[in-house]
């Protein structure tokens, strides 16, 4: 779980709107997988150029301008983190569910999969999943009729459940996106150094922009 400390570091959460998809940040999870392949800390508290992973992941998701919650737990699985988030956001229409050890999302990507959820009929099921050459990625969009089922969760799994009963219903919608930070999540040390690459080029190429 997070150091306490980590809470302070990020800006507090702006107010639920009624009208916009709710992007929920999962930081609950142990990080047993990046400690395993040598890190000295939490990943998400692992440094990502001058911000931590998860600074670098909510930089982005502020920057998207969607509402946000922030979830740090503790729970037991993701699923019961993705319950507890939900909850805490019951009047959002829709959610964008978003695991924080992705920092190399972009908030136009964040911004996309809410105008496409918008765009469906929030009172039936919908879910959109991106794609990032071929390979699933996060955040994975839910419509608001997809609340009960959500709040319900429990265990390890994730909302995989409600995907699957979305694809037997034809409601569920692939969306295929040139995001690399949909699918870079860090979760052993290797992956945090190809993050920190792909971070400085992002960076050197907007720096030599006019």
């Amino acid at each position: 779980m997070l150091d306490s400390n980590m809470n302070q570091e990020v800006l507090p959460a702006p107010m639920v709107d009624p009208e916009r998809p709710c992007v929920l940040v999962l930081a609950a999870g142990r990080g047993e997988r990046f400690l395993a392949s040598g890190g000295s800390s939490h990943k998400l508290q692992a440094m990502l150029g001058q911000q931590t992973v998860l600074q670098t992941t909510l930089a982005a998701v502020q920057a998207s301008g969607l509402p946000w919650h922030l979830e740090c737990g503790p729970h037991p699985g993701m699923s019961d983190s993705i319950a507890a988030a939900v909850k805490a956001t019951a009047g959002a229409k829709g959610w964008l569910i978003l695991p924080a050890d992705l920092p190399l999302v972009q908030a136009a990507t964040l911004h996309e999969l809410a105008l496409q959820l918008t765009r469906l009929d929030s009172r039936e099921l919908h879910v959109i999943q991106p794609f990032y050459q071929g390979r699933k990625g996060h955040p994975v969009a839910f419509s608001r009729a997809a609340a009960q089922a959500l709040a319900l969760l429990s265990g390890d799994q994730g909302a995989a459940s409600i995907v699957r009963n979305a694809a037997k219903n034809q409601r569920l919608q692939r969306w295929d996106c040139d995001d690399i930070g949909c699918v870079l999540d860090v979760d052993t040390v290797q992956a945090l150094e190809e993050a920190r690459k792909i971070w400085h080029d992002r960076n050197s190429r907007s720096s030599k922009s006019p």
